[in-house]
């Protein structure tokens, strides 16, 4: 038996249990997967508290990074020993062990951790696709992103600085601005006492940014659209303080035409191709150390109420790994 977080109720960070789990051999496609790092994000507290359905009792997590320590049959291009990492559904990383499709593993380089791997997994190919292919950032561009101090966040000021863009990012606090900074974003801004749509309008000129980048929801929904020049793009990548109010399409066309998209990481990755060379150019921005990578935070996978009570309360910077 190992342990693992199980969940058979939706709430606070108390419906965590750390409880004994049966693993089993894997069956076909399947490898067995000792994990060394778990990573934590915001779609774990989603899932937690209701926001996003799974059939309970369910598990959480979706990414880790560990080593294969049993191969299916049917399963090629892995075997016992390789180090791989993942970002996987249905949610059940915050676990010792585990089985998992083996289309689901990448390898890892030699040159990257476990907890490197864990944290970046999730986070940095959702960078990947937000500057690669939702709105494809080219030099000369400027680009707003909300929460610049986030995992996400500090993520995309690093790969957006290397791609030759100016990057503005929206922070909670003065700390939080500092680590942007250091993290390639040439404009912070502190949300909570400067009016960003006003900032963004004077960095710009007046003429507004192409793309903006928006995990917060509903708070700042109407001001990321106020940001846009015409033509630009609003991304809404995540809910961190509540779902969208409906949305009335002329808010779109009277601010210039612009374009609204809800992308979701798996949507992405769902052909093999497109995730191995998605995790390869990931990979190669680590490696190569234009991105680097911000393990902030560190916990016990048995003290995940305490880390997710942390992240809800927007006390954490970069990512956060649970540890088996």
């Amino acid at each position: 038996m190992v342990k693992a977080i199980r969940y058979d109720k939706t709430g606070g960070p108390e419906v965590m249990k750390w409880v004994d789990v049966e693993v089993g051999e894997p069956g076909n496609g399947e490898i067995r997967l000792k994990q060394h790092a778990v990573g934590l994000n915001y779609i774990d507290v989603y899932f937690r508290t209701g926001l996003y359905s799974q059939p309970l009792p369910g598990g959480l997590g979706m990414e880790g990074a560990g080593e294969v320590t049993a191969v299916g049959a049917g399963v090629t291009g892995l075997q016992v020993g390789d180090r791989v990492a993942y970002v996987a559904r249905p949610p059940g990383a915050y676990a010792q062990e585990r089985l998992l499709q083996a289309v689901q593993a990448v390898k890892l380089p030699a040159a990257l951790s476990y907890e490197d791997a864990a944290s970046v997994m999730l986070q940095g190919l959702t960078a990947q696709y937000l500057l690669r292919r939702t709105y494809r950032v080219k030099a000369g561009d400027t680009i707003l992103i909300q929460a610049a101090a986030g995992g996400v966040g500090l993520l995309v000021c690093q790969w957006a600085k290397a791609l030759g863009a100016t990057v503005i990012g929206t922070v909670g606090s003065d700390d939080k601005a500092a680590i942007a900074k250091a993290h390639g974003c040439d404009h912070a801004i502190v949300y909570t006492r400067e009016n960003f749509t006003r900032r963004v309008r004077e960095i710009t000129n007046g003429a507004g940014v192409p793309v903006v980048y928006d995990s917060i929801g509903k708070d700042t929904f109407t001001a990321s659209l106020d940001c846009l020049a015409p033509l630009g793009m609003f991304v809404s990548f995540g809910n961190a303080s509540g779902p969208l109010p409906p949305i009335d399409s002329s808010e779109f066309a009277g601010r210039g035409s612009l374009f609204f998209t809800r992308p979701t990481l798996f949507t992405y990755i769902a052909k093999r191709s497109d995730y191995e060379a998605m995790a390869a150019e990931l990979f190669d921005v680590l490696v190569s150390g234009k991105v680097k990578t911000s393990v902030n935070q560190r916990y016990a996978l048995a003290d995940v109420a305490k880390a997710h009570t942390e992240l809800e309360a927007r006390r954490t910077t970069g990512s956060t790994v649970l540890l088996p």
